[in-house]
């Protein structure tokens, strides 16, 4: 078989990669579709889950200020484990860090005058990484940039992304970051949160907002959006991956329909994103400041621990009227409950992002937050082992399982 009808079924991303394997098919009389399958297996069997030990030992927590001025947070890990930090509502850049998270390269400008859309998302398949910035503030227009190695340098291309069935294409601000599906009929698939903003952004739309996701199986050529979450007036959300193939979903709300609006909602997705159900409100994790009901974004990771659905969230746990006290939650069962938080800065916090090192990487046994605030204002990373975490008080929201609490 020829190279270029390889190559024309081959996912957006792969090209340089099977390239190099069919030049090597020449030599060892390997097949060439041989090689690009174990290329496409390998890639996606490398940002698989891991063991639970990397996370463990001594405990550990480091901050570092990656920016000055401005907002909006996001942070990723691509597959070879380089950390992914973004940043900005006027000019987006990107910091890269090779080892981990201890040393950063130099901020890189993305687009200048953009804003941040979030939703940073690795294809785990091809190994692409994707930025998604906006014009202005939304509704704006939509640019998305893809990096083919590692967020190194990023190239535009063309947005192809498709309505709802109510024919609505939504917003991408402010989400915390996208996920490649591993599981089950959908593996391979790319989603990432994003949001509807009705007619605009003005207090008397909200009751018309709501949040629902994009996701991409042509391996980001061509964006679907979802339908909405259950409940209208939310905005700003999280997705998660479990054990079993099901989407987590978590979100802020600001619209005050209810006593009940400081806390966060949650529904699944057994259809890989299609359709959100099971909706309730979290009453064990705050929506950011808790004197009004205009909550705040947050982030979410299920860790790479193979068999076990262990989530961490982050957010804002103060009652005052100002934005600050960043904190972890901790949740053994996919987010049916949060037995444990611990305090991450108590002062001036707002937006996070969270993600975690990738088995087999510089960045194994991490977990990446980022967020706005800190002792020097802009956006501070921090990094962070589970075993500080598992340090942390009671959230009174049950209790940590046996097989997590035996291993300290």
């Amino acid at each position: 078989m020829r190279a270029h009808s390889i190559l024309g079924s081959l996912p957006f991303g792969l090209t340089t990669r099977f390239m190099k394997a069919f030049k090597m098919s020449s030599t060892t009389g390997s097949s060439p579709i041989f090689l690009a399958m174990s290329l496409g297996f390998t890639l996606l069997a490398s940002a698989g889950d891991g063991a639970l030990e990397p996370f463990l030992g001594p405990p550990k927590i480091e901050m570092q200020q990656l920016f000055q001025g401005q907002r909006f947070p996001n942070v990723a890990v691509a597959t070879d484990g380089t950390v992914l930090a973004s940043w900005g509502n006027d000019d987006v850049k990107i910091r890269r860090s090779t080892d981990g998270g201890a040393q950063w390269s130099e901020p890189a400008t993305l687009m200048e005058g953009g804003f941040q859309g979030g939703g940073l998302t690795v294809d785990t398949v091809s190994g692409d990484v994707f930025a998604f910035i906006e014009a202005h503030h939304p509704p704006a227009p939509i640019h998305i940039y893809r990096s083919q190695d590692h967020g190194l340098t990023w190239q535009t291309q063309p947005t192809k992304l498709l309505p709802n069935s109510q024919g609505h294409l939504p917003s991408m601000h402010m989400n915390d970051h996208g996920i490649t599906l591993q599981v089950g009929r959908h593996a391979g698939r790319l989603i990432r949160p994003s949001r509807w903003y009705a007619a605009g952004n003005r207090r008397e739309e909200w009751p018309n907002h709501y949040t629902n996701a994009i996701f991409s199986d042509d391996r980001g050529v061509t964006w679907q959006a979802s339908e909405a979450f259950p409940e209208m007036g939310t905005g700003e959300a999280c997705i998660v991956e479990l054990s079993d193939g099901t989407l987590y979903y978590n979100s802020r709300v600001h619209w005050d329909q209810n006593e009940h609006n400081t806390r966060r909602r949650s529904a699944l997705s057994r259809d890989g994103g299609v359709h959100w159900e099971d909706w309730r409100i979290v009453h064990a994790l705050p929506d950011g400041h808790q004197h009004r009901s205009y909550g705040c974004m947050g982030g979410l990771v299920r860790l790479p621990v193979e068999g076990r659905d262990l989530l961490v969230f982050s957010n804002l746990d103060t009652p005052k009227a100002t934005r600050e006290r960043v904190t972890l939650w901790l949740s053994a069962d996919g987010g049916q409950s949060w037995p444990i938080k611990r305090l991450v800065y108590d002062g001036p916090s707002g937006y996070s992002s969270l993600n975690a090192g990738r088995p087999g990487t510089a960045s194994e046994g991490w977990m990446y937050l980022f967020f706005e605030g800190g002792p020097g204002g802009g956006g501070q990373m921090v990094r962070v082992n589970l075993t500080w975490l598992l340090q942390g008080v009671s959230n009174e929201d049950g209790q940590l399982p046996d097989w997590l609490t035996s291993r300290l």
